[in-house]
């Protein structure tokens, strides 16, 4: 089905997201004015009145808004409000976003429109894991003036980036460290080949490492804990804010740290602007599928 898309907003995945879209449908892109290539196929909007027609399905960043008022326009100097966002969308339109606050889903439910968040889903969280811990193994690379092989390194969390963390370190033969929770996670990290720790348990082992990468989205590594890691550690957070490093007292104790924020974006967009069009293209079908009564299928 050949629908109508407007992009808003957003790094260079959702350039990447625009052109994969433009196959098959027309699409619209505002909020890319500078320093983007994007396919000839893309309709580039200099403001959200020029569009100049309603669409099926508007898309915003990840996250979908930082304030709750306007999308994330990192390659344009103009900001793009929600509100105008809103009258773009056709009746039985939907806003698919990433990261949805309770303030801007507001603004679409008081017009009757539906919303539905890609970031969580399940295919995409999957996918972009890999994007995320390919990208963290290749700033460990950069930052580090020895080679990833026979590292020991620390994972703190067992979640999809820890597993696909795992396997892409193993093939650098590592010593792999695995401090979680829940004994089940530790279990699955002894199957993977991994020493397991649980995370309260971590202090006495903490200056061993030569790695540390913490997918905690909550301060793991505080002042106590920063001061037990061995100064040539490097650390390295994937998680989203707050984070689970105290930065500021890192910073003071001189424990190399780096932050890895929204990685996907700059080391894979292509790659993750893709994934975000078959998320999208999984959450119509079903739309579709539910209106329906049928089943779907999962895929581009």
């Amino acid at each position: 089905m050949k629908r109508t898309f407007l992009i808003a907003g957003g790094d260079l995945r959702f350039a990447a997201l625009a052109g994969v879209l433009a196959e098959g449908n027309r699409v619209y892109a505002v909020g890319f004015d500078r320093n983007v290539t994007m396919s000839h196929k893309v309709r580039l909007a200099d403001s959200v009145s020029a569009v100049g027609e309603r669409v099926d399905c508007l898309i915003l960043p990840l996250p979908a808004s930082a304030d709750g008022v306007t999308v994330s326009t990192p390659f344009s100097g103009r900001s793009i409000s929600l509100e105008s966002l809103s009258h773009t969308i056709k009746e039985n339109g939907v806003v698919l976003g990433g990261m949805i606050s309770p303030e801007a889903e507001k603004i679409f439910a008081e017009k009757n429109i539906s919303v539905a968040d890609y970031a969580k889903r399940e295919e995409f969280a999957v996918l972009n894991a890999v994007a995320t811990a390919e990208g963290a193994v290749q700033v460990a690379m950069e930052e580090l003036a020895t080679t990833i092989s026979g590292r020991k390194i620390l994972i703190l969390g067992a979640g999809r980036i820890a597993k696909v963390l795992i396997g892409v370190l193993s093939g650098f033969h590592s010593k792999i460290t695995v401090a979680a929770r829940k004994c089940s996670d530790l279990a699955w990290a002894n199957v993977y080949g991994c020493e397991s720790c649980h995370i309260n348990n971590i202090d006495g082992i903490l200056g061993s490492f030569d790695i540390i990468f913490n997918t905690v989205p909550a301060v793991i590594l505080d002042e106590s804990r920063l001061k037990k890691i061995n100064k040539s550690c490097l650390v390295i957070d994937l998680a989203s804010k707050p984070g689970g490093v105290d930065f500021d007292t890192a910073g003071s104790l001189g424990v190399r740290t780096v932050w890895l924020l929204s990685l996907p974006g700059k080391v894979a967009p292509i790659t993750s602007g893709k994934v975000i069009a078959d998320t999208v293209n999984n959450i119509l079908a079903e739309m579709i599928d539910a209106d329906i009564g049928e089943g779907g299928e999962c895929g581009g």
